[in-house]
């Protein structure tokens, strides 16, 4: 059987040197970072991404270690394998780019989670980093990447440096992207448990698997907060090996920022006109290079507890942009009606109370799964 690197985690990152933050940019000096993912697919070998995409200095790493995490920031020593970067224990990140480690031999299954530890000995300066990693993350002083466990230390609720991990899988595997904002990262979902409404879509494929390059904030037409999704697309899904498809739901920043940010004053909104020409633009670039568009409708969010993002002139944006993301004239390949699957059938424009996260903008855990459960497997034809 013929084999190939293809995706198996991916996590999209953010530029801490953004003018709007709703998210605070840290770094580190003489520390270690401990941060856990979980794979969507498995494969013979795997290799670790790391970005210093956004550093403004070159970015050391004094060493570099890999294992299967047991709990918390504890690890099995017994698996604790070091990474190398062309034959070496330590490695410099170029400014702007990414650096991937030499192939660890390790048969690897979907679903196991993996501890990266990193060495950070000098100053790093503000972090390349993401929004919603996997689980809550560790540091602690100095070299400890094979402690079993970091004693005393500071979670992290972001994610820094880590941005994917390739499996060796068969050539003909197939893998969807999950493209957007915090609807597809899984903001407010349990951290640890997997349950972003891609996530738990993944679980119900029989072939393939889905990796997910959402960025809570993200827009469509504007950057801040990350790059907007026509500008990152090159690098977050078209550059993905392995995909065939491409899983959409972005928009309700564009619509929600300008409020917010200007708060109490309106800023300047997009029209539903700007909002389609864009997603029209995304769907004839993704089709170009022939990969599957699968778009999303806008979730419902109206009462949002966040000041200055329910507006009327939002509210009348989405619907508009909802009406023709249902109709026939749509560029998509297909359309899942993630604001249908979420709605309060009472009011539509809110989100059921047993699927609000709390903050009237995001779903909780069973508000992912319902969104997954809508979805047609067999638009996902991996």
């Amino acid at each position: 059987m013929t084999t190939t690197w293809i995706a198996a985690h991916r996590t999209a990152v953010i530029n801490p040197h953004e003018g709007f933050h709703l998210f605070e940019p840290r770094s580190f000096t003489d520390q270690t970072i401990r941060q856990t993912l979980r794979l969507a697919g498995g494969g013979d070998a795997l290799r670790v991404r790391l970005s210093n995409r956004y550093g403004k200095e070159p970015l050391e790493i004094g060493g570099a270690h890999l294992a299967v995490r047991t709990h918390g920031s504890r690890i099995d020593p017994t698996s604790d394998t070091p990474l190398r970067f062309l034959g070496a224990e330590t490695a410099t990140v170029p400014v702007g780019e990414e650096i991937i480690s030499d192939p660890v031999e390790l048969p690897i299954s979907a679903g196991e989670e993996l501890t990266i530890s990193l060495y950070l000995p000098g100053d790093t300066g503000p972090t390349t980093y993401s929004a919603v990693p996997y689980d809550t993350g560790h540091t602690v002083d100095g070299n400890q990447i094979s402690a079993e466990v970091l004693d005393d230390a500071e979670e992290l609720p972001l994610g820094h440096f880590l941005t994917g991990v390739d499996v060796l899988a068969p050539e003909d595997t197939r893998i969807a992207v999950a493209f957007g904002d915090s609807w597809i990262e899984g903001a407010a979902t349990t951290p640890g448990n997997d349950n972003s409404f891609p996530a738990q879509l993944g679980r119900r494929l029989t072939r393939g698997w889905i990796v997910n390059q959402g960025i809570s904030g993200n827009r469509l037409l504007t950057d801040e907060v990350g790059e907007h999704l026509l500008a990152r697309l090159d690098h977050d899904v078209l550059d993905v090996p392995g995909a065939s498809h491409v899983l959409i739901h972005v928009g309700l920043n564009d619509i929600g920022l300008p409020g917010a940010i200007a708060f109490p004053e309106t800023g300047q909104l997009p029209t539903a006109d700007d909002l389609i020409t864009g997603l029209t633009a995304l769907a004839d670039r993704i089709h170009t290079a022939g990969l599957i568009a699968i778009g999303g409708t806008l979730g419902p969010y109206e009462g949002t507890i966040y000041d200055g993002v329910d507006t009327p002139e939002g509210q009348a944006v989405r619907r508009q942009v909802n009406d023709w993301l249902r109709g026939p004239d749509h560029p998509f390949d297909a359309v899942v009606d993630i604001a249908a699957a979420v709605a309060d059938p009472d009011q539509p424009a809110r989100i059921r109370a047993e699927f609000n996260a709390g903050d009237g903008l995001h779903v909780n855990d069973a508000g992912a799964k319902a969104i997954a459960d809508a979805v047609d497997v067999t638009l996902l034809d991996l």
